[in-house]
């Protein structure tokens, strides 16, 4: 705990916050433009973090992986999705779980090109750059909504990734996969992350998409 520095961490879960909220209203939004209003009449088309945010998902387990210091990732509170009101169904569905991490991957780009711009153009008074706070900010956004994207993509509902699987999936098939899954699925990402298995399956498209960046 002493060893945390507090104005980083700040700076982390402010962007942990603004980015979690983009993602879910990137799933409401799509939902709603596809063809389900559920999303937008409980209010979760909105820039308003409080009401996406996940008491475990948004605080608990950021603190958890700052205090471990690993990588750090979260969830807000899911957006409900009927997919039947869908306009093609499961294949709509698939979009609107992928639009989360989408949200994040262009995140992650429009912070790079403010990093870029910041380094490039450092504005100094005397001997201070006074605009390093704002290239520390961005290159925490490009840091974490690619650990965002990535890590909502894992196949194991109820992330991202396993609501994409079961789309793709033979329907029989996704049922199975669903219903053998997510009663667990927290307890398994909770497994993957206190056994370190989660870094290792998170680093290496972590590193190779940080490549394509500035």
């Amino acid at each position: 705990m002493a060893d945390i520095n507090i104005a980083q961490a700040f700076i982390a879960f402010a962007v942990l916050l603004f980015s979690l909220t983009i993602h879910e209203l990137a799933h409401a939004w799509t939902a709603d433009r596809l063809g389900d209003p559920t999303a937008r009449r409980l209010g979760r088309v909105s820039l308003n973090p409080m009401v996406h945010a996940d008491p475990i998902g948004t605080i608990l387990f950021p603190l958890i992986a700052a205090i471990g210091r690993f990588p750090l990732i979260g969830w807000a509170k899911p957006v409900p999705v009927n997919v039947s009101r869908l306009r093609r169904g499961r294949r709509d569905h698939v979009l609107v779980a992928a639009a989360g991490p989408a949200s994040n991957v262009v995140i992650a780009a429009i912070a790079a090109v403010l990093l870029r711009v910041f380094h490039t153009a450092p504005e100094t008074i005397g001997d201070v750059t006074v605009n390093a706070p704002l290239v520390a900010l961005a290159a925490r956004a490009v840091q974490i909504n690619l650990l965002l994207a990535i890590f909502n993509m894992i196949p194991i509902p109820p992330l991202d990734g396993g609501a994409v699987l079961g789309g793709v999936l033979p329907q029989p098939v996704a049922f199975r996969f669903d219903a053998l899954l997510r009663p667990y699925g927290f307890l398994l990402i909770y497994a993957l992350m206190i056994t370190g298995t989660l870094g290792r399956i998170v680093s290496p498209p972590y590193y190779y998409l940080l490549s394509w960046f500035p």
